[in-house]
């Protein structure tokens, strides 16, 4: 099966049912869509013959609200600037980091907010990281129109355009795009010149794209020209022959983000099974699978010396020298001020 075919199966399963992958029934892995990858879960597979079980969602804040509302899992996968949200409802407890041989060989700089790891443990594990930037279709749109993120206001692409349906990366761009490259500080003026300029993006807007699959697939049939994108779609396409670029050196900038794992209270699971999930996860391994069937990177420093610079700019992870806004945990005031906002937005207002 193509790494397209297999997103796009997913994206069906995950919109049909909770549990959509159902297997080994003493864990529940509460994940984006696509990630029940048999090559991840390697080491969990060979000791106990099957995957676990997996539930799926579209983005964060929709897997915030079930687990919020009473969906039980025993794990979630959530991205970095969520983990406030969690901690403060009181929806996950700290990792028994004794239990997870590969720890020591997580990326230092993604554990050190005290959001994620403080004097009551680690409430956190980094897992995969990548970028958002600008995906175009290179028979069609000429690199120098994708040299800044006012390629999104240009009418030229007017319904040609697509962007996230996701709070954290619409308004990484939208920041950018109006000068701003740190979000932990943002004033009003700030926030509001941000959301005029996705209101003026928004009219050419063909359709806000809910996961990697099915960006790909608007790009490959040629609704989409121009996309806000993470690296997994671009990953897609290329597999399937599909001539896209992926520019991070925008002169505003990029974006870049990271995601892990949270251990969720109350979990109904078996805990020995939940530590060989995560242990699976972050397994040396592991990092040669986040690049090849998913275009990230993987938080394991030991996992990822293994691959060569080569292979990194291939996939488009390695370091970029370019203005960076770096998704890092936020106010929870302001991430639900940033919510409210882009679905005003989106609604037309």
């Amino acid at each position: 099966m193509t790494a397209l075919k297999r997103l796009l199966t997913s994206a069906a399963f995950a919109a049909a049912a909770l549990p959509a992958f159902a297997a080994d029934p003493d864990l529940v892995v509460f994940d984006w869509a696509g990630w029940e990858n048999e090559a991840l879960m390697a080491t969990y597979t060979a000791k106990h013959g099957q995957m676990p079980t997996y539930a799926f969602f579209a983005d964060d804040d929709e897997a915030f609200q079930k687990l919020s509302s009473g969906f039980k899992a025993d794990v979630a996968h959530p991205c970095s600037a969520m983990v406030p949200k969690y901690r403060e409802a009181g929806l996950i407890e700290p990792w028994d980091t004794s239990r997870i041989p590969e720890f020591a060989n997580i990326e230092a700089r993604m554990l050190e907010s005290s959001v994620f790891k403080d004097e009551a443990g680690v409430w956190y594990l980094p897992t995969d990281y990548a970028y958002t930037a600008i995906a175009y279709n290179t028979a069609d749109v000429p690199e120098a129109d994708v040299a800044t993120l006012a390629v999104f206001h240009d009418p030229k692409y007017a319904g040609r355009i697509s962007l996230p349906d996701n709070t954290d990366d619409i308004w990484a761009l939208a920041l950018l795009a109006t000068g701003v490259s740190d979000w932990t500080n943002i004033s009003d003026a700030q926030f509001d010149a941000a959301a005029a300029w996705m209101r003026t993006a928004h009219a050419n807007v063909r359709v806000y794209w809910s996961d990697p699959s099915e960006l790909a697939q608007l790009m490959a049939t040629g609704e989409v020209q121009v996309a806000w994108s993470w690296n997994d779609a671009i990953a897609i396409m290329r597999s399937e022959g599909f001539n896209v670029g992926f520019q991070r050196r925008a002169a505003e900038g990029a974006s870049t983000w990271f995601c892990g794992l949270i251990n969720l209270k109350d979990a109904p699971g078996s805990e020995d099974k939940l530590y060989d999930f995560v242990n699976a996860f972050l397994d040396q391994g592991s990092s040669r699978v986040l690049l090849s069937d998913f275009g990230y990177a993987h938080s394991n420093t030991a996992g990822m010396a293994s691959i060569s610079s080569e292979e990194l700019v291939a996939a488009d992870v390695d370091p970029v020298d370019t203005t960076l806004l770096t998704q890092t945990p936020l106010d929870n005031a302001m991430r639900d001020r940033m919510v409210e906002e882009f679905e005003k937005i989106k609604a037309g207002f």
